[in-house]
């Protein structure tokens, strides 16, 4: 990963005046924090971080939450979280769920690919959670159009259990076989959502 450009980005946040990643003046304050590594105009600054302009509220919530509680483990986020509290959680998660969500433009995968993305994800059952569109919905995250990388990060993740905030999530993923989770991860990110956050 290029920290450079992530600590440069927590870096200029943190020098607003009177702000900074634990103490804030406003909710945009503690939201410029947060550019830093999800980016400025909603794409990340790294694949494998993910888009949470227009994500699900409640999902956004359930994991700041389980970033502080360290039941979801990332050193930045766990410094980023550590003095929020629960309403600065609340309206964060108000203010980024509110923003559109950015259109990546990811392109589809061939069609063999999606076949087997396609075949995979109906033997697991995600559209039973996260929806026919996976666009989610509450405290279940949308995947339509989510960084590819992010995506198969998470479910690699998942799948060895080094995330271990859903264990539901981690069962899902042991019934895919690792060479599964790529062309899952394309497929998704290439759908777009009609509606919503668009």
């Amino acid at each position: 990963m290029r920290y450079g450009k992530i600590f440069a980005g927590l870096f200029m946040a943190a020098a607003l005046p009177g702000a900074n990643s634990a103490v804030a003046d406003s909710i945009d304050d503690k939201a410029q924090v947060c550019a830093g590594c999800h980016g400025e105009k909603g794409i990340p600054q790294e694949k494998t971080t993910p888009i949470i302009w227009g994500q699900n509220e409640g999902y956004i919530l359930v994991e700041l939450r389980d970033f502080k509680s360290g039941a979801r483990k990332n050193d930045i986020m766990s410094g980023i979280v550590a003095d929020l509290s629960k309403k600065d959680m609340l309206d964060l998660a108000a203010h980024f769920a509110g923003l559109k969500w950015p259109d990546l433009q990811q392109a589809s995968p061939p069609r063999p690919v999606m076949k087997q993305a396609l075949t995979v994800i109906g033997s697991i059952g995600c559209t039973s959670c996260h929806l026919d569109q996976y666009q989610g919905n509450s405290t279940t995250p949308r995947l339509a159009g989510q960084q590819s990388e992010y995506l198969q990060k998470t479910m690699t993740d998942f799948r060895d259990r080094s995330r271990a905030n859903n264990p539901g999530m981690s069962d899902l993923m042991n019934a895919a076989q690792p060479a599964d989770l790529g062309p899952i991860a394309q497929y998704l990110a290439s759908l777009t959502v009609v509606g919503g956050n668009q």
